[in-house]
C-alpha cells in the first residue's frame, strides 16, 4: 500500500479520522495537502506533520476550486482525494429544524459532491486516472432515527460513489466510500460513545487508525479494480 510519489488532499485533515488518514499517507510516501476550515487547527497540523494547508470551507464551491488549484500549483498534481470533512446533526424527522437539516447536508452531501467534482476534473485534464476516497458512514448503509439528517447525507454519499465511480471508471478514476462505525474521534460525544460501544459486535468504539487503515488502502493500487464499492468499518455492526 505504498504511496511514494502521489500527491492527497484531505479535507477535514486536522482531527479525528482526516488527521489519522494524514499521517498514514505521509508516513508510506505521500505528499499531503491538509484542508479544514480550522485555519488555526489546520495550520498547526501541517507544520507538525510536515504537511502543507489551505483553508476551506467545503460548502463554498469557489474555496473547493481553490483548494484544489492550490494543491497543483504546490504538488504539481493531485493523485487523491479524501472527503473526510462532515458534521453531526441529532434530531428526529419531526423534531428536525430546517436549518440543522440544510447545514447537515451543506457539509456532508454538497461538500463531498463539490470536492468530488473538482478533483475529478482535475484528475481527468492529467490523463493518468486517480482515487477518490469519501466519508460515507455506518449510518448511510443503515438508519439511525435520532440522526435523521446526518443518516439522510451519508446514504446520498454512498449512492453518490457509486455513480462517480461506475461514471469514470474507465478513465481509471476510482471512487470509493468508507462507511466507519462509532469511531472514538472528536466528532462523536461521549454520551453516544457509551450508547453504541457495546452495540458493535466488536464490543468497542472503532479507532480512527482502523479506518484510515482502510483508506490507505482504497488510495493505493492495491485496491486497483474496486470502485463505486462502500466499505463498513463498523466492527460488525451492519453485519447484523
Amino acid at each position: 500500500m505504498n504511496l511514494q510519489g502521489m500527491t492527497a488532499i484531505i479535507t477535514g485533515g486536522a482531527s479525528g479520522i482526516g488527521l489519522a488518514t494524514a499521517k498514514n499517507f505521509i508516513k508510506n510516501g505521500a505528499k499531503v495537502m491538509i484542508a479544514d476550515l480550522n485555519h488555526e487547527l489546520g495550520k498547526k497540523t501541517a507544520q507538525l506533520l510536515g504537511a502543507l494547508f489551505v483553508q476551506t470551507d467545503v460548502t463554498n464551491e469557489q474555496d473547493v476550486k481553490q483548494m484544489v488549484q492550490y494543491t497543483v500549483e504546490m504538488f504539481g498534481k493531485l493523485d487523491i482525494l479524501v472527503a473526510s470533512a462532515g458534521i453531526g446533526g441529532p434530531g428526529n424527522i419531526v423534531d428536525q429544524s430546517l436549518d440543522v437539516w440544510k447545514k447537515v447536508n451543506d457539509v456532508n452531501y454538497t461538500g463531498v459532491f463539490l470536492c468530488n467534482k473538482y478533483a475529478i476534473k482535475q484528475m481527468q485534464k492529467q490523463g493518468h486516472g486517480g482515487s477518490v476516497i469519501n466519508l460515507a458512514s455506518m449510518f448511510g448503509l443503515v438508519a439511525t432515527p435520532s440522526s435523521v439528517a446526518y443518516s439522510a447525507s451519508k446514504g446520498g454519499v454512498v449512492n453518490l460513489t457509486r455513480a462517480a465511480g461506475t461514471s469514470h471508471a474507465k478513465e481509471n478514476i476510482r471512487v470509493n466510500a468508507v462507511c466507519p462505525g462509532v469511531i472514538e474521534t472528536p466528532l462523536v460525544p461521549e454520551e453516544a460513545q457509551r450508547l453504541f460501544k457495546d452495540r458493535h459486535p466488536m464490543g468497542r468504539l472503532g479507532q480512527a487508525y482502523e479506518v484510515a487503515n482502510v483508506i490507505q488502502f482504497l488510495a493505493s493500487d492495491a485496491a486497483s479494480f474496486v470502485t463505486g464499492a462502500s466499505i463498513a468499518v463498523d466492527g460488525g455492526y451492519t453485519a447484523l
